[in-house]
């Protein structure tokens, strides 16, 4: 059998195309304060000299790698990537760098955009936190604006140039919480089935691909008697990239199939149908309540290329079946099918408030 690392390594061979971020969506980043001049860049980071490799608690190799870079380059390096992070947590102020200090940054060998992962700690209390420097993908950002925009996550994010920087996204990987957490007693299994059956149905509609149990986390916050749960995704590169509309559905993973096996066991087909149609509506809303941001957006994205023609030809059809609706026949692109579902929403609550 394969191990996991040698799986992902598998799945990555075929590694999807960096798109660039064209002069229509620079100018979108731009009115809505997304591009910012940046003091390091991604290719500048590539320019490490050697790297350590990173292993868990057991010995099992992370596929990330500390990158070692020049000592007469250090102070300048950590200077910059200090003012970036202060750029993402406090606006710019870099008062706050007298008392941080840039402990490691990380290379990741896995997956598509390589990303570089800084982790800054505070001299004061030596609580720390990350940040990431990554490719600047368009897909990933449309991923990010969407996420932004019609979850219910906020997202930071900056780009310059070919640089993207995005905060770190906390939680338990949802590999690791499957292996853990998912039987913890305390826990309440049918919270999480929900929380399951929601994820599932933002993705869908939102057309986030490969949300495998790697590519999100599990978001836990104490409430008055129990705990709520909340999905986050944190990988954005298969943004309305692929053909097939099972790769936008994470019930479909083998990854994720005790998540599955949880929600079929404690939910009943009426309950999960609420959970998709109480998703949908919340998402309909945002989508309304954002309409001159979302539809300047989807204006830029409409015209974009981001994923092969015959990607969008079989998504189109699919979805036209799926949705017994023939107008994703006449879609061009991603945006539009992206468009196109959301405008099934809008009408479904449409028709709804008439009632």
């Amino acid at each position: 059998m394969k191990s996991e690392n040698e799986y992902r390594q598998q799945i990555i061979s075929k590694k999807k195309t960096i798109y660039p971020v064209n002069e229509e969506l620079r100018t979108y980043l731009r009115e809505n304060r997304r591009e910012i001049e940046l003091p390091v860049s991604y290719a500048s980071l590539k320019r490490f000299t050697g790297s350590i490799s990173i292993r868990d608690k057991k010995g099992k190799d992370t596929l990330w790698e500390s990158a070692l870079y020049p000592p007469s380059e250090i102070f300048q390096l950590h200077e910059g990537l200090k003012r970036i992070y202060s750029i993402l947590r406090t606006g710019g102020d870099t008062s706050v760098h007298k008392h941080l200090h840039v402990d490691r940054i990380d290379y990741c060998t896995f997956g598509n955009s390589n990303p570089f992962r800084i982790k800054i700690v505070n001299d004061f209390n030596d609580n720390y936190d990350y940040f990431y420097i990554k490719q600047a993908d368009a897909s990933r950002i449309y991923g990010l604006e969407l996420e932004h925009i019609l979850s219910p996550n906020r997202i930071n994010f900056f780009v310059d140039e070919h640089t993207l920087v995005e905060e770190h996204i906390a939680g338990i990987p949802g590999d690791q919480f499957i292996l853990f957490y998912l039987e913890n007693s305390e826990f309440n299994k049918v919270r999480i089935a929900k929380e399951f059956v929601k994820f599932n149905e933002r993705c869908f509609v939102c057309l986030l691909g490969d949300m495998r149990s790697y590519n999100y986390v599990f978001d836990i916050t104490p409430d008055f008697e129990e705990v709520q749960f909340r999905i986050r995704a944190i990988d954005f590169d298969q943004q309305s990239y692929e053909g097939k509309k099972t790769l936008y559905l994470p019930q479909f993973f083998k990854e994720n199939k005790a998540l599955v096996e949880l929600s079929l066991r404690l939910l009943s087909p009426e309950t999960i149908r609420q959970y998709q149609k109480e998703e949908r509506t919340l998402i309909a809303r945002r989508s309304i309540s954002s309409h001159f941001r979302l539809n300047h957006l989807m204006d830029v994205m409409d015209r974009d290329v981001i994923s092969p023609k015959e990607k969008v030809v079989q998504l189109r059809k699919e979805l036209a079946a799926h949705y017994n609706d023939l107008t994703f026949l006449d879609c061009t692109g991603m945006g539009e099918i992206v468009r196109n579902s959301l405008r099934i929403l809008q009408e479904e609550i449409e028709k709804k408030q008439g009632n």
